[in-house]
């Protein structure tokens, strides 16, 4: 597994990363820490996480990923020395008050905060990569599907202002490099332009979802991405669990899978992912990979590992056996008549997880 750049950033990385959002909700800190010997054993040299997680988000569990993570570094001397640590700052946190009084804002001061107490968290100097969680301004994310400028407020934060403070952090040795999340091409192109046209920090990342049930990235955000020299984090690869196959029996409150994220978490049910058209959309890209004697997961993986869009694959994992079975995956090659099927199968059934 080659080492890969990140943007015009000094960070190269793995071409998968260790997503961290299960410890501390359904993985506790014994079995994270196992997850993350094992991943640094096999090669890995990438982790994610963030301020909020575990997920889902909720007071009690605010900060446990970074803490536990933390905790690792510190029980494993020269562990922190080999891995490229990336986290990110809430964006707006609206209907969550146990982050920053549930505040419709980021400002500058939030991020510099934010970054100082992910920092001890995680028990190092420096962040290797620092991302805005989600946009400032309205965007459809997180199964909001449209654009509306009656929801502008030109009050909150601008993107100079959120880049000047980032441009701090990294001129003070505690970031890296700097990320975004849950962006449009709109919001990269004004990072990027801005940064050139204010010599101040320019993203290197920008983590968007991306899966068989979920190619938004492919309506215009990958040429924004390859134009800019800016790299694809891809997040959710497995679809929450739909392209593992584990729901296709007996759908999200059967009996097959009681402990994946869809069925155990009702928050979760209410989202993109728990959508009856997202499981029907998986339920035959699943058929699809063992019609071509593949797994779903190695299917669904193969897709993300090997698309040009994508920098790094992002994988979320909750035991050792799934974390092996994810990194086996690497190498896994998909036929053109398989691709072409798959492409059938979006074109008829579209991204129902958006």
């Amino acid at each position: 597994m080659k080492n890969v750049r990140l943007g015009q950033s000094d960070l190269h990385v793995t071409p998968i990363c260790l997503g961290t959002m299960t410890f501390g909700e359904q993985v506790g800190e014994a079995a994270a820490h196992a997850i993350l010997d094992r991943a640094l054993e096999r090669g890995i040299n990438f982790l994610d996480t963030a301020e909020i997680y575990s997920v889902p988000t909720k007071a009690e569990t605010y900060n446990a990923t970074e803490k536990i993570i933390g905790n690792w570094f510190a029980s494993r001397p020269g562990a922190r020395q080999k891995m490229v640590v990336a986290t990110k700052v809430a964006g707006p946190s609206r209907g969550m008050p146990w982050v920053r009084g549930g505040s419709s804002n980021l400002t500058p001061t939030d991020i510099l905060a934010a970054c100082d107490d992910s920092l001890k968290r995680l028990k190092t100097d420096v962040i290797d990569l620092y991302q805005i969680h989600w946009p400032v301004r309205h965007v459809p994310m997180f199964g909001q599907m449209y654009f509306d400028p009656s929801k502008d407020d030109p009050a909150v934060t601008s993107i100079h202002e959120q880049l000047e403070a980032l441009g701090k952090l990294v001129k003070a040795g505690k970031v890296r490099a700097i990320g975004l999340s849950n962006e449009s091409p709109y919001g990269v192109h004004e990072f990027v332009r801005l940064a050139e046209q204010h010599g101040l920090p320019r993203v290197a990342t920008v983590q968007n979802p991306y899966c068989l049930v979920n190619r938004t990235v492919e309506n215009a955000l990958d040429e924004t991405l390859h134009r800019l020299g800016v790299s694809l984090l891809a997040y959710s690869p497995l679809g929450f669990g739909l392209l593992t196959g584990k729901y296709d029996s007996s759908g999200f409150l059967g009996s097959d899978a009681p402990e994946g994220r869809i069925a155990k978490f009702e928050s979760v049910r209410k989202q993109r992912w728990g959508r009856a058209e997202a499981l029907d959309a998986a339920r035959r890209y699943n058929a699809l990979a063992r019609e071509h004697g593949l797994t779903p997961t190695q299917m669904a993986l193969a897709f993300c590992y090997t698309k040009w869009q994508v920098t790094s694959t992002i994988i979320g994992v909750t035991s050792l056996a799934q974390l092996d079975e994810d990194l086996n995956a690497w190498g896994t090659t998909l036929s053109p008549e398989l691709l072409k099927a798959i492409d059938a199968i979006r074109k008829e059934m579209r991204d129902p997880a958006v």
